[in-house]
């Protein structure tokens, strides 16, 4: 029985929707005019090879998909393990940013002044993803409608009134805090601080590959899925660049605050234009985009470690579902883990900070799992020469040659990169941060040789 195909529009905003976010555009206004030349790069060195990768990925496994089967393959089930606890983990130091954002943002409502108030945020937080997670146990049947209707009302809708309003504070002469000279436009990458950059711009494209599992799914993948990655990449980066750069020419660098930078911009410029009655109305719109964003991101990671559970990398208890078909301990002890993560609120310097520290961790555990993707795709890509595949990367053996490694480049260059302090967030000492991120690799990664003598010492049979 044939299954009606997705059309290319529809996959397009499948893809827009899942990776587009607001919540990264102050970190990236951070850097002023520079961050049109790593968003450029980002997109070069990490967006486009991951969709093209995943792509190719997926035509050639349609039958069972995911990075967990496709490491697997190349690699074997202790590397797959790897990659799927690093996509994992990433997304539980990951929650707490999206988190604090929408706290940021609610404050808006009752009063701005709250966006700095530690309590606040974390009141706010840990009841939203407490909320989202019970919401989850019932079962997700309907949750595309719900990811796409609060992807496109509270993330494409936000973000084309922004680049909208931002076109027309340039435009009518208001004053700008950043210039778009040479000088400016082009970074010197002798300095340190100007690679900083790469985290939050790396971080605006994570998830790509999730678009890799709709190839089966499309009308004529080898012409429309290329296509479908260009024009939503085009979209990304230009609504990323575009978004970024609004909050840059509208606020002092100095006063971009992380979590609540967006309705800063919005506030200001609503005011400036005579339409602050409607502040409250984008208020509600981006905490809409925001918890489908966290929905759309709950039950993917949490499937690959049910997958790692039945294979035996976990105990039995956490391999077992409830009612709904839905894995309610692993979604429960990652809700547990997040609010023990949040409680770093306390630790950090700034609020800001915080916000940094939990974005360059959680980007760097994520790249890790990129590193992987790339290298079995350049194995598989020979493994499996005679597979039949919808979709292949074009250029053949030099195609995949040149995604995988301009891949692989930028991945390494963001994890190299997610060590090094910002000078314009407050961290505390550069000495305390790095040591920070030392350590907060090892607690992440550690659990893993965990998982190996857990299995050494008590094999199951693989299903």
């Amino acid at each position: 029985m044939s299954h009606k195909k997705i059309p290319l529009l529809s996959l397009i905003l499948l893809i827009v929707t899942a990776i587009d976010s607001i919540k990264n555009l102050p970190a990236s206004a951070l850097f002023g005019s520079e961050l049109i030349f790593f968003f450029v790069i980002s997109a070069i060195l990490f967006l486009v090879p991951t969709a093209l990768v995943a792509a190719e990925l997926s035509a050639t496994f349609s039958e069972k998909g995911g990075v967990y089967h496709w490491i697997d393959v190349a690699f074997g089930e202790k590397w797959a393990m790897v990659a799927i606890w690093m996509q994992w983990i990433n997304t539980m130091v990951w929650y707490p940013t999206i988190l604090s954002f929408i706290a940021g943002t609610l404050a808006y409502l009752i009063d701005p002044s709250l966006a700095t108030h530690t309590w606040f945020i974390l009141t706010v937080v840990l009841t939203v993803f407490w909320s989202v997670t019970l919401i989850n146990l019932k079962g997700l049947h309907t949750s595309a409608k719900i990811n796409n209707f609060c992807g496109l009302v509270g993330t494409v809708i936000p973000l084309l009134f922004l680049v909208a309003l931002g076109a027309l504070w340039v435009f009518t002469g208001k004053p700008l805090q950043i210039s778009f000279d040479t000088k400016s436009l082009v970074p010197s990458l002798a300095h340190q601080g100007n690679w900083v950059s790469l985290i939050a711009i790396m971080a605006s494209y994570l998830g790509m590959e999730l678009s890799g599992v709709h190839v089966n799914d499309i009308k004529d993948p080898q012409r429309n899925f290329p296509k479908a990655v260009l024009i939503s990449s085009l979209f990304i980066l230009l609504s990323m660049v575009l978004g970024s750069l609004a909050i840059a020419v509208i606020v002092p660098v100095k006063e971009i605050n992380l979590i609540a930078g967006v309705m800063q911009v919005f506030t200001q410029m609503f005011n400036a234009f005579g339409i602050s009655y409607l502040i409250p109305v984008m208020t509600v719109l981006i905490v809409i985009g925001s918890i489908g964003n966290i929905t759309n991101w709950l039950i993917s990671p949490a499937k690959g470690l049910l997958h790692a559970a039945e294979f035996g990398f976990l105990p039995p208890f956490f391999a077992r579902k409830n009612a709904n078909g839905v894995a309610s301990r692993i979604l429960l002890a990652q809700a547990i883990l997040v609010s023990i993560f949040c409680l770093l609120f306390f630790v950090v310097p700034s609020i800001n900070g915080f916000f940094w520290f939990l974005t360059a961790l959680s980007t760097g555990l994520y790249m890790i799992m990129y590193v992987l993707m790339f290298l079995a795709a350049l194995k598989l890509h020979y493994k499996h020469v005679n597979r039949p595949k919808v979709f292949k990367i074009p250029g053949r053996q030099l195609g995949m040659w040149i995604t995988a490694l301009l891949g692989l480049t930028g991945c390494l260059a963001t994890i190299l990169v997610s060590f090094l302090p910002p000078d314009n967030v407050n961290i505390g000492s550069a000495s305390s941060y790095i040591s920070m991120i030392v350590l907060g690799n090892v607690i992440t990664i550690a659990p893993i040789f965990l998982f190996y003598l857990y299995k050494k010492m008590r094999p199951l049979k693989r299903r």
